[in-house]
């Protein structure tokens, strides 16, 4: 058992953390930090994990952060246990004591699992450690079968066809088309039939309810009673954040952990950014947690601030993008194909602006291969309304 004493703390070892600690040293070049990590490596970007390291666009030495220069002590593979708040100490796995001023809680989220599915091989992506683990699977292999529609699964499946491109790639997923929690039915649906056109089988409306492995082949069984044979099985799914720490701790938590406008929980010496924070946006005036690159660079920055001591408040909204082959999009604020959606296309299906309203206001714009509206974006979000699809058309170009 080993004691370590820190002025700053920083549990997590993601974009979150990094972003934080740089913060932190540029607001205090004196001040200790430390930084307790689960995984083995130092922090990383993560969206190449799906994007830039299978074009060849980024190598693996291009992704770290130089968490490193922010000169503080990091302690990877170790697990945090325990939040001893009345003494202000955190304890891991191997009884280690780190005794801190202020503390950061950013953990970021577990991938979801399939559902009474216990069969080990399967990968749950999110980690470098995942990467590297599926790239030597699909430098030797050649069937792959993607769990999911969503952001992860529709990344990882062009990913490895355009890394690949002999590469047998299979998408199943419950819903109707890819991306259809938050894209429109006819969007959804058209990127199916892309995806197939680049040679991807596309499984909707269906639901896997079984994998066993035997002889190094994956058998995937589905509630329409198809039966599928892969090298390889990778799931998507999402995350759920991380709160237990901070539930045992008895901090706030919702579906993450919640913060007030300076990032503060209900303990004011300790703070959360990133994935497991949920916090109230002013613009959409309701609380959110999400879960991209954008929210975890600036609330990571914007913590390690008010961790020395400034009030910064908390209100940017944040981007989130994807490449998926040939197509790009950036989208901002709340997307949801069950809100009201007013389509404004330059080129059908092609090049065009979506707004996601709820009672007149628009909560969300995706700009699908529109790019540098972000700003725009934004701005029309915060404004009160109400709009009409007259009022829409047109007003980002």
């Amino acid at each position: 058992m080993t004691n370590y004493t820190y002025k700053y703390l920083i549990i997590g070892g993601g974009m979150t953390a990094d972003a934080a600690a740089h913060s932190i040293r540029d607001s205090d070049p004196k001040g200790t930090i430390g930084l307790i990590s689960s995984e083995d490596d130092p922090p990383y970007a993560r969206p190449p994990l799906s994007k830039a390291l299978w074009t060849g666009d980024e190598e693996l030495e291009d992704i770290d952060l130089g968490t490193s220069e922010a000169s503080l002590e990091m302690h990877l593979g170790r697990i945090a246990t325990k939040i001893d708040r009345p003494n202000k100490k955190i304890i891991d796995e191997k009884g280690n004591i780190y005794s801190y001023t202020k503390l950061l809680i950013a953990t970021g989220g577990t991938p979801r699992k399939l559902p009474n599915i216990e069969e080990k091989g399967l990968i749950y992506y999110r980690t470098l450690s995942d990467y590297k683990n599926l790239k030597a699977l699909v430098d030797k292999n050649n069937t792959f079968g993607v769990i999911g529609g969503g952001f992860i699964g529709s990344e990882i499946a062009a990913a490895i066809k355009m890394y690949k491109s002999d590469a047998e790639v299979t998408m199943i997923f419950p819903e109707s088309g890819i991306c259809a929690l938050i894209f429109p039915k006819i969007l959804s649906n058209h990127l199916n039939d892309y995806y197939r056109e680049n040679d991807i089988t596309v499984i909707t409306d269906d639901l896997v309810t079984n994998i066993t492995e035997r002889d190094k082949i994956y058998l995937v069984e589905t509630k329409s009673g198809k039966k599928l044979k892969f090298d390889t099985v990778i799931a998507g799914l999402g995350i759920k954040p991380n709160i237990k720490l901070a539930e045992e701790a008895k901090l706030e938590v919702r579906d993450g952990i919640v913060v007030n406008k300076y990032l503060q929980t209900n303990d004011p010496d300790i703070y959360a950014a990133g994935d497991v924070a949920i916090y109230h946006n002013p613009a959409l005036d309701k609380y959110i947690r999400v879960e991209h690159e954008d929210n975890a660079l600036m609330m990571g920055e914007i913590a390690g601030e008010n961790m020395t001591g400034k009030e910064i408040s908390f209100d940017h909204l944040s981007l989130f993008y994807s490449d998926l082959f040939e197509l790009g999009y950036e989208a901002v604020g709340f997307l949801n194909s069950k809100l009201e959606i007013v389509e404004d296309w330059k080129e059908p299906l092609e090049e065009g602006v979506i707004y996601y309203l709820k009672e007149g206001r628009v909560q969300g714009v995706l700009l699908w291969n529109v790019w540098e509206k972000i700003d725009e974006a934004r701005e029309l979000i915060a404004e009160p309304g109400p709009f009409s699809l007259e009022d829409l058309k047109g007003r980002i170009q």
